[in-house]
């Protein structure tokens, strides 16, 4: 794994020692980014939470394209340890925020996030139970951008948001979802 674009462009990252979780393919990340920029067009100042973090290249990535700020909620011991060490190797710990424990733990947000990017289990609908749960909460703006991963035949569908894209990476599908507009 490596970081794909930005101040830490191609550094590698360290993966958890164990299973347990599943780290995003690089062509996934590559994918899911140019997804990103086309439509922010700058991370620059962006506010962004790494839901699932696992190793935390999701929101590694957006740090080193600019973002000012990342939150970083996983619960799994040895993925804990692969995202404080690749925090620690690129000097990106004082712009992250480690939250240890279960994303569906996290209390209401102190602000909303320009990005979210949640990358659950695949198959267990998690990433969309989140989503409901964290809108709810005071996570998500208007305006925020919604990254979903999940595997590629995976319905998505989560009430007050509205599907922008979707792309297959081989056996993921990546969502990006915004708020649903109601007239």
């Amino acid at each position: 794994m490596r970081v794909i674009s930005g101040e830490w462009r191609a550094r590698k990252l360290v993966a958890p020692k164990n299973d347990a979780t599943r780290p995003t393919a690089d062509r996934t990340r590559e994918t899911l980014f140019s997804m990103l920029a086309s439509r922010l067009g700058s991370f620059e100042g962006l506010v962004a939470a790494d839901l699932f973090a696992g190793s935390g290249a999701l929101g590694i990535e957006t740090l080193s394209r600019g973002a000012a700020h990342c939150l970083f909620a996983e619960q799994d011991r040895d993925a804990l340890d692969a995202l404080r060490a690749n925090l620690a190797a690129l000097g990106a710990a004082p712009r992250a925020d480690v939250r240890a424990g279960s994303v569906m733990a996290l209390g209401p947000a102190s602000r909303s996030y320009d990005l979210l990017l949640i990358d659950a289990p695949y198959a267990t609908g998690a990433g969309s139970v989140a989503l409901d749960k964290l809108s709810r909460l005071g996570w998500v703006a208007p305006d925020s951008w919604v990254s979903l991963e999940t595997a590629h035949n995976e319905p998505v569908d989560v009430a007050g948001f509205e599907i922008d894209a979707e792309r297959k990476v081989g056996k993921a599908k990546l969502t990006l979802l915004r708020r649903s507009v109601t007239g």
